[in-house]
């Protein structure tokens, strides 16, 4: 005779002088579950330190700056006076850092909840992350191939620039944007059914708790580990690989003109604004690139070390996200005249002696083209009354 004992829909006991029946694993996994995971992990000091302070201190400092800061770029860039292929990718840049900065400030919510009542942080944490681990995914996925491909329109501006004007215009940025977020957003989509959320009372501690625990998709390992060492490869090692190329290239070009004693025009001083940019990205991103490629781990499925690092490197991301606005306001005069003109009612003057608008002529200057504004991009080359200021070419 078989007797069994049924909790949470999960065959635990089978009291038998018969053949155990064979049991899923994942059901395998459901009774090892318990609510004190990693509570006896000598790191754990570590991770709560790195937890506290990333997620009560530079988390709620950069979502409050960041997103303050990227929501002002997207007004100043969609002026009229900003509507250019390099600004389309800055300001696209500016919605999909928003978006990361907006799941990292659930993040924070988390954490301070937590300080009061660890019960409801974890239930919060337990209901939330699945969907939070692919909005972070897709985030960061979509931030670094745009920015590669501002990187590339950047580099064949400066090393192209014959080519530039019909490669380089605000519609092929337009579908390029477009593109990079439908299939960074539809290529993420594994990750939101990785993990769920899951409800269990531990016998040994007699509590109920929620947990997050990997799907079936989460382990069928013959599709999560190419999965994830393709996505931690679009996600960083491949975009960093490519944008030190586009730099190094970059940066080649502009030392070349230096040397042959041309004047460092304004086309030039955007590109070092944007070299800078992706810098900043290179710097944050690279830890993470190494942290997840090399130890394939879901930041629930990592000991407590790894979660203390992870930690760290996600707050560089935090960083990275946080301060394109400065660095735009530091490094774009036109950025800050836009701006004041904007927020201020402010009709400031241009920033350089030779700076005039396009559109703005006398009836005398009819058919007499005058040089743009020296930080503006217009369309990369689109309008045909531009004089340009080094072989044909326009200032970005």
């Amino acid at each position: 005779m078989t007797s069994y004992f049924i909790e949470d829909s999960t065959l635990i006991n089978v009291i038998t002088n018969v053949t155990l029946p064979w049991i899923p694993p994942e059901m395998k996994q459901k009774e090892d579950l318990s609510c004190a995971q990693n509570r006896s992990d000598e790191h754990i000091t570590f991770y709560e330190n790195a937890r506290f302070v990333t997620g009560l201190i530079v988390y709620p400092i950069g979502c409050i700056i960041g997103i303050t800061g990227n929501i002002l770029a997207l007004i100043v860039f969609n002026h009229r006076d900003m509507r250019t292929s390099t600004n389309v990718y800055l300001s696209s840049l500016a919605v999909s850092d928003t978006i990361k900065l907006l799941n990292d400030a659930m993040y924070f919510m988390i954490v301070a909840v937590g300080m009061n009542d660890a019960s409801l942080s974890q239930t919060m944490m337990s209901s939330l992350y699945p969907v939070a681990h692919y909005v972070f995914n897709m985030a960061v996925c979509v931030t670094a191939w745009l920015t590669v491909s501002v990187a590339v329109e950047r580099y064949i501006s400066v090393c192209y620039p014959s080519r530039a004007k019909d490669l380089c215009t605000t519609r092929r940025a337009r579908l390029v944007c477009t593109f990079v977020f439908l299939s960074m957003s539809i290529f993420a989509v594994p990750s939101a059914l990785r993990y769920e959320m899951r409800t269990i009372f531990d016998k040994a501690l007699n509590v109920t708790c929620a947990l997050i625990v990997a799907t079936d998709l989460g382990n069928n390992n013959q599709f999560m580990i190419p999965y994830s060492w393709i996505n931690n490869s679009l996600r960083g090692i491949i975009p960093v690989f490519i944008l030190v190329f586009l730099n190094v290239n970059i940066i080649n070009e502009l030392r070349k003109e230096r040397v042959k004693g041309k004047k460092f025009t304004a086309r030039n001083r955007i590109t070092l604004m944007l070299i800078v940019i992706i810098f900043m990205f290179l710097i944050c991103i690279t830890p993470d690139a190494i942290l997840s490629t090399f130890f394939n781990k879901g930041y629930v499925d990592e000991e407590n070390l790894f979660k203390g690092i992870r930690e760290i490197t996600d707050s560089l991301l935090v960083v990275n996200s946080a301060l394109s606005f400065m660095v735009y306001c530091a490094m774009s005069s036109v950025f800050r005249v836009t701006f004041a003109k904007i927020f201020f009612k402010f009709r400031a003057r241009p920033p350089h002696p030779e700076a005039m608008h396009l559109n703005r002529r006398s009836p005398s200057q009819k058919h007499t083209p005058t040089v743009e504004s020296p930080d503006v991009v217009r369309a990369n080359g689109s309008s045909k009354h531009e004089i340009h200021s080094n072989g044909g070419e326009e200032y970005l």
